[in-house]
């Protein structure tokens, strides 16, 4: 083989995935700026009911554009950059055992509080047939929980008050 045809051959075999390295890392990149949830895996229960609640979700949360995580699903909704994500269907937080945990109750849902020093805010229905999981990032902590209004209604329309298996 002689040292023209290899060059053809290496060299794009070198530089294909420097390129896409450097594609991937990019700022300007759709997959970097979207933001990114773990789908849930509830019961049937709890599935039929967040699948109630994806199309009442508001299109706007604290004022703040829909803004869906990835990878798409009904089970999970987001707003905003850094966006606000919703998780229906998660599975009973442990915080539900803890006595410390802090709760407020919203237009009629009682939310459980898990908040770390400089993380976001996670907040879980309580005593709904599936779980709903919030969370704020610590970017909007100035907003405090006023997003929960925007999920009040939704929430007590679609998920059923009673006691979530798990």
């Amino acid at each position: 083989m002689n040292i023209s045809v290899l060059r053809r051959l290496l060299v794009p075999a070198v530089l294909l995935p420097l390129l896409t390295a450097v594609r991937c890392s990019s700022p300007d990149s759709a997959s970097d700026s979207a933001a990114k949830a773990a789908v849930p895996a509830p019961d049937a229960a709890a599935a039929k009911a967040c699948r109630k609640l994806h199309p009442r979700l508001p299109e706007r949360v604290d004022g703040l554009d829909r803004n869906n995580p990835a990878p798409k699903s009904e089970l999970t909704a987001g707003w905003g950059d850094p966006a606000i994500i919703l998780r229906c269907g998660v599975p009973r937080p442990a915080a539900l055992d803890d006595p410390k945990t802090d709760g407020v109750e919203v237009d009629g849902v009682d939310w459980a509080i898990v908040h770390e020093d400089g993380g976001p805010y996670r907040l879980y229905t309580t005593l709904r047939i599936a779980y709903v999981e919030v969370t704020i990032p610590a970017a909007r902590a100035d907003n405090g929980l006023s997003p929960l209004t925007d999920f009040a209604k939704p929430v007590t329309s679609a998920i059923p008050k009673g006691i979530a298996e798990g």
